[in-house]
């Protein structure tokens, strides 16, 4: 689905059914070098079974349209301008890394749109090791490459998704790869690396939520540690699921991720 952000073009992966502005919204919001892609298995579940989806690639992702947006701050502000667009006035937030702050903000910024807000994968502050920082900005495949060894608790992880063969590790750094490719003016890992380190408006937009919120978190995360996001949760009142998997709960725990997911849209 197509939609004009802001003055640009913004795609929205539907789930495999027409976008209905009048059933319950869920929207999906991935993390950094991914794209609408992470959220598959998700978003179908949600739209067979009688939801709006909007799995929105982010400004400079996959079918949206660029330059990568400044901070956490901008990226809250075009998500909920995404909506206005779609013409949605209140939606269940789902974000990922990265994306789990940008829903975080939004959430903070306009309490009275969102029924839930679903954080996975997260920690705050998202602080990001000068070594990672500095590897992303000098050598972004070799940062891929690390990035997607702490990814994944397994080199094999089972069951397989989104099928038999499939292996999360090389489909994780083609579509990293994919995304910095396809930015034309930024070095899109080092900058959105950078945006995550820098966000500290937790605090101030935690105060303002007034929605049930609801933390997935892998128990072998080592991107975002589950220890990292205990403070968030308390100040949150979070209901807090842990399913067996590293940072890319959702491919490599596809049927646990949705189970925390289905029981919160219960």
């Amino acid at each position: 689905m197509k939609l004009s952000v802001q003055g640009r073009a913004a795609y929205a992966y539907t789930g495999g059914k027409p976008f209905d502005p009048a059933l319950p919204c869920v929207v999906f919001v991935h993390g950094a070098l991914h794209d609408h892609s992470c959220w598959n298995l998700l978003a179908r579940w949600c739209a067979h079974h009688g939801h709006a989806v909007l799995a929105v690639d982010l400004p400079a992702h996959g079918g949206s349209e660029g330059p990568p947006l400044a901070d956490v701050e901008a990226l809250a502000g075009w998500l909920l301008a995404l909506l206005d667009a779609a013409g949605v006035h209140e939606a269940v937030l789902v974000g990922h890394s990265m994306g789990s702050l940008i829903a975080l903000e939004a959430t903070g910024r306009a309490p009275e749109r969102v029924r839930r807000l679903v954080m996975m994968g997260t920690a705050y502050p998202m602080q990001v090791s000068e070594l990672l920082l500095s590897t992303a900005r000098d050598d972004p495949p070799r940062a891929i490459d690390m990035v997607t060894s702490w990814s994944y608790s397994t080199l094999a992880p089972k069951p397989s998704y989104p099928g038999p063969g499939m292996w999360l590790h090389g489909s994780n750094r083609a579509l990293m790869h994919r995304m910095q490719d396809g930015c034309r003016t930024h070095n899109l890992f080092h900058h959105e690396f950078s945006i995550c380190d820098r966000y500290r408006g937790g605090e101030a937009a935690a105060a303002r939520v007034t929605c049930p919120v609801q933390f997935v978190l892998g128990d072998s995360d080592a991107m975002t540690w589950p220890k990292a996001a205990r403070a968030m949760a308390t100040a949150l009142k979070a209901q807090v699921h842990v399913v067996r998997a590293g940072h890319n709960l959702m491919t490599e725990a596809p049927e646990a991720t949705l189970a925390a997911l289905r029981e919160t849209l219960a």
